[in-house]
């Protein structure tokens, strides 16, 4: 790892758990429940969140033959609008897409938001936080259904709750910035 990704993670923990990181009782979008939560849209809507994770998940895909990033609304919206901005002032262009759980029933009726994806393409999904996966997982199906191909799945946070095992069954590799433990949970 180069000594600026180690200080853009640095960073983005640090910033992680003073804004982010909540304790008490909360019920997940997984429907479990759990003593803490990590609200990963107070940092990727965050001028300086967004700008961290979007250069953390830039470096991470610069040598991989892709054709696009994207992934569930809403937990990878910001992330996606982050990384196509640093994309292009970087001159390194990233398309991105937003899945969305289902097709809109109005306008052009699509499922999935963005530059038009051709059957064959290869993507990357991305996320802010897993538990089970099940949001990557349902944006996978999708595009499985129109012949895009996504294989890896990049998450700011795991939470170590089945995610990993979930999407590797599903035919995702899961790829986390950080996961629960590096919060000393």
């Amino acid at each position: 790892m180069s000594e600026e990704l180690r200080e853009l993670k640095t960073k983005l923990l640090a910033l992680l758990k003073r804004e982010a990181l909540k304790t008490g009782s909360f019920v997940l979008s997984s429907g479990k429940t759990s003593n803490y939560y990590l609200d990963g849209r107070i940092i990727t809507l965050a001028p300086e969140g967004a700008y961290l994770v979007a250069s953390i998940i830039l470096e991470m895909i610069k040598d991989r033959k892709i054709d696009a990033v994207g992934g569930p609304t809403l937990g990878a919206d910001p992330i996606l609008g982050a990384l196509a901005a640093l994309s292009h002032m970087q001159k390194f262009p990233v398309k991105t897409f937003i899945v969305r759980k289902t097709a809109k029933e109005h306008g052009t009726a699509r499922q999935i938001e963005g530059p038009h994806l051709e059957a064959g393409s290869r993507v990357i999904l991305v996320d802010d936080v897993a538990t089970t996966g099940s949001a990557l997982i349902e944006a996978k199906e999708a595009l499985d259904k129109i012949g895009v191909r996504a294989e890896s799945a990049i998450v700011i946070v795991d939470r170590g709750e089945g995610a990993k095992e979930n999407l590797a069954a599903a035919g995702l590799e899961l790829e986390a910035i950080f996961t629960i433990k590096d919060f000393g949970l």
